[in-house]
């Protein structure tokens, strides 16, 4: 039997979260854990608690919810608490998130972080979220079910397509009900520094930090392939690779350079 481990960064009540749980349960001779944020941790990053305890509270059975803790937190206690020493998931699936994680917003995103913690440890991992209409309030997961479901078989029934520190970090167009996989390359992100400003009863500031729009160019070093935000906008599936070491090896040399003409 093999064994999936669940989370996101949307909290354990989000819809996406259920839809992927609705999903991977109709695989056969799997094994389901589900550890989930207690709260929203949209745009928290890689990022640990380490100033606080954290604690794990039952929903239900094999799923957690972990108080105030981040996704990567959920991947890292559950491989110390639940599974134990020289156990492991063989998959971590981290979403459905509601909202695009393309180009460099994957640096923000907790929804592939928890995918880097999984790869961290050695174990395939999977990052998968729904684009989104913001003005409509309901969002169809149905292609999002469909491709994970496909997704995570073909991994546990065959092999990872990945080496050691990658993960798969898939995007799913909205409003489609089939569409055809792009692999693709994370795009060159436009990003904004808007925040909206209020006053609280007292006449106190305080901010609300604003959307960005998606707004993306090719990178010009990619001719032939296609950038994840111009694959959706085709109404492609973008499946991106996703390699954790962020080595600038094409600077190297030049930097080297630098370092020997400076006095």
């Amino acid at each position: 039997m093999k064994e999936i481990l669940i989370t996101n960064d949307d909290g354990f009540e989000a819809d996406g979260l259920k839809a992927l749980i609705e999903a991977i349960s109709e695989l056969d001779d799997i094994h389901i854990t589900v550890v989930a944020p207690a709260n929203e941790k949209s745009a928290c990053g890689h990022s640990l608690t380490l100033h606080h305890p954290l604690r794990f509270t039952q929903i239900d059975d094999n799923f957690y919810k972990l108080a105030d803790g981040t996704p990567s937190d959920c991947v890292y206690l559950s491989l110390n608490a639940i599974y134990g020493e020289g156990k492991k998931p063989d998959l971590v699936i981290s979403g459905i998130n509601k909202g695009s994680n393309m180009g460099e917003d994957i640096t923000y995103s907790g929804t592939c972080s928890a995918a880097m913690e999984a790869v961290l440890h050695d174990i395939p991992a999977i990052a998968i979220s729904q684009v989104v209409d913001w003005s409509e309030p309901l969002v169809d997961w149905s292609l999002a079910q469909k491709t994970i479901k496909k997704m995570a078989e073909k991994i546990l029934r065959g092999s990872f397509p990945l080496p050691e520190r990658e993960f798969l970090n898939i995007n799913i167009p909205k409003g489609k009900k089939e569409a055809k996989i792009k692999v693709t390359y994370a795009g060159y992100r436009f990003y904004f520094n808007e925040a909206v400003l209020h006053r609280n009863p007292r006449g106190e500031e305080y901010y609300w930090l604003g959307l960005h729009p998606l707004a993306f160019k090719p990178r010009e070093d990619k001719a032939g392939m296609m950038c994840d935000y111009d694959a959706i906008e085709a109404g492609y599936i973008s499946v991106t690779p996703i390699q954790l070491d962020l080595s600038a090896y094409k600077s190297m040399k030049k930097l080297e350079r630098w370092i020997d003409t400076q006095g």
